[in-house]
């Protein structure tokens, strides 16, 4: 082959290497990609967590009947002419 050949497959091989692993380059842009598919996963856990916590705050918010619920089954609230009964549960 004749120099001028070799000099445009270095020219050809010096182009193509930012392509492929520059800073910008493909390998870069699939990484991130991966990345921010799996933040959008997490972030959407999150969001579902956030609508159930607000659903929860706003419902505690409104009535007294949430309040109550809580009331009983966190902290053993039992109301007057209510009789109080545990039944224990059997160690596996």
């Amino acid at each position: 082959m004749r120099w001028p050949t070799w000099v445009l497959i270095a020219v050809i091989a010096l182009l193509q290497y930012p392509l492929w692993l520059g800073k910008g380059g493909w390998l870069r842009v699939w990484d991130v990609d991966r990345q921010l598919a799996a933040q959008r996963q997490v972030n959407q856990t999150l969001e579902a967590r956030n609508a159930g916590l607000d659903a929860e705050v706003r419902d505690l918010k409104s009535g007294m009947d949430a309040v109550e619920e809580r009331a009983r089954y966190e902290l053993g609230l039992v109301k007057n002419g209510e009789v109080f009964v545990q039944v224990p549960q059997k160690q596996p």
